[in-house]
């Protein structure tokens, strides 16, 4: 009678070798659950983040555009004619335009620092329509009104406010700005779309010009326009803004910048990637490894099933069954452990959790392809053994 062996057999036939020993086991499957979770995490921390991109770039907007002075045609650096905010808020699409100024001089916490204590703030002179411009949020106190700009008040921008030690604006905390003696009346949360306001004290346009000997010429200017007039209004923006010399003006928009560190952020993505392949192909080798010796341990059971009737085909069935459970048991370990790594990451960074379904069941995939390639050696070489040699050993 010819012997058959049913698939309803194979599954509990593999799991014989698996649970007589749990410790080998579980080390041989390391490999494999460290590559697939590698891989799942990678995956899933690079979807969050882009999402986390798209949902910045969403609230802030793609339709900014600033214009600096660039270099003149001598080398040296041009400037901005103070008239080139009102000429850019008449052109056409265009719905906000702010506009900050570089001042001359230095932020103190107190008239006693030394002069080389700056700690990296600047004095910018702004303009009140600057914060709906940008989107930046007020975290403390209020931004500048027809009244407070023309007084010795400034806003601190978030990292400013940070290295003066000052956290609120209860008690009108003063700071020691350009020589005078400025009181705090706002503090504004991080400036997505242009870093430099969080390193600076701010004040209003008037007050820069009567007490800080400023000349009024804008160092930047930011026009909000809707988004079908983006694109056609970068080569005007020049023109408009410095007509004596447009050459001598820089136009870009901040959220490329944003994209762009976006993409540097997920330049390691194939690095990491790779470095769980490597992982996959370690535990692999390892598995190949244990499914061999455990060959050479159970020659005695090998040969006794060929002596009850196991035909060649069934020993590499069973082997070959073994190693895929073995190996998808250290998939699915790592597809746990990986969407564990995704959420806690993203949660830390206040992201949205993804974690794409193509990455499970990818892992899972990768990890009983792994299985099976790992067992077929193994599998055969069981299967070569003929019983009277097997049951002699």
């Amino acid at each position: 009678m010819k012997s058959r062996l049913r698939w309803a057999d194979v599954v509990p036939l593999g799991l014989v070798g698996i649970r007589g020993r749990p410790l080998r086991t579980a080390l041989s499957g390391l490999g494999i659950a460290i590559g697939i979770a590698c891989v799942v995490a990678v995956l899933g921390v690079s979807a969050s983040s882009q999402a986390a991109l798209l949902a910045q770039l969403d609230r802030l907007g793609t339709n900014l555009l600033t214009v600096r002075p660039g270099d003149s045609a001598f080398g040296g650096q041009s400037t901005l004619p103070p008239t080139a905010p009102a000429m850019i808020g008449r052109l056409p699409g265009v719905r906000q335009v702010a506009h900050v100024g570089r001042v001359d001089g230095a932020v103190f916490r107190n008239d006693r620092m030394s002069p080389l204590s700056t700690g990296g703030i600047t004095i910018l002179a702004a303009s009140r329509s600057l914060t709906s411009t940008l989107a930046v949020p007020v975290a403390a106190g209020h931004w500048f009104t027809p009244a407070t700009e023309r007084l010795p008040a400034t806003v601190l921008g978030a990292t400013a406010a940070r290295h003066l030690g000052i956290t609120t604006v209860t008690g009108d905390p003063r700071v020691y700005l350009g020589g005078q003696w400025f009181t705090v009346i706002g503090i504004l949360g991080r400036a997505e779309l242009d870093r430099t306001i969080d390193a600076a004290a701010l004040v209003g346009f008037p007050t820069a010009q009567t007490l800080l000997s400023f000349d009024g010429a804008p160092t930047t200017v930011y026009e909000r326009s809707v988004n079908e007039a983006v694109l056609s209004l970068v080569p005007r923006l020049a023109k408009i803004a410095n007509p004596t010399d447009p050459s001598a003006v820089e136009v870009s928009r901040p959220s490329d910048a944003l994209a762009a560190r976006g993409a540097v952020e997920t330049a390691y993505q194939d690095l990491f990637l790779a470095l769980g392949g490597v992982a996959l192909l370690v535990g692999a080798i390892g598995i190949a490894n244990v499914m061999v010796i455990g060959v050479l341990e159970r020659r005695g059971e090998i040969g006794l099933r060929r002596a009850l009737g196991a035909t060649r085909p069934h020993i590499r069935r069973q082997f070959v069954t073994e190693s895929m459970l073995l190996s998808t048991a250290g998939g699915l370990a790592g597809v746990l452990l990986g969407a564990a790594i995704t959420t806690a990451y993203a949660l830390t960074r206040h992201w949205t959790v993804v974690v794409p379904p193509n990455g499970l069941l990818g892992g899972l995939a990768a990890s009983l392809l792994v299985g099976t390639l790992a067992g077929i050696y193994p599998a055969t070489r069981a299967s070569r053994l003929s019983p009277t040699e097997a049951l002699r050993s």
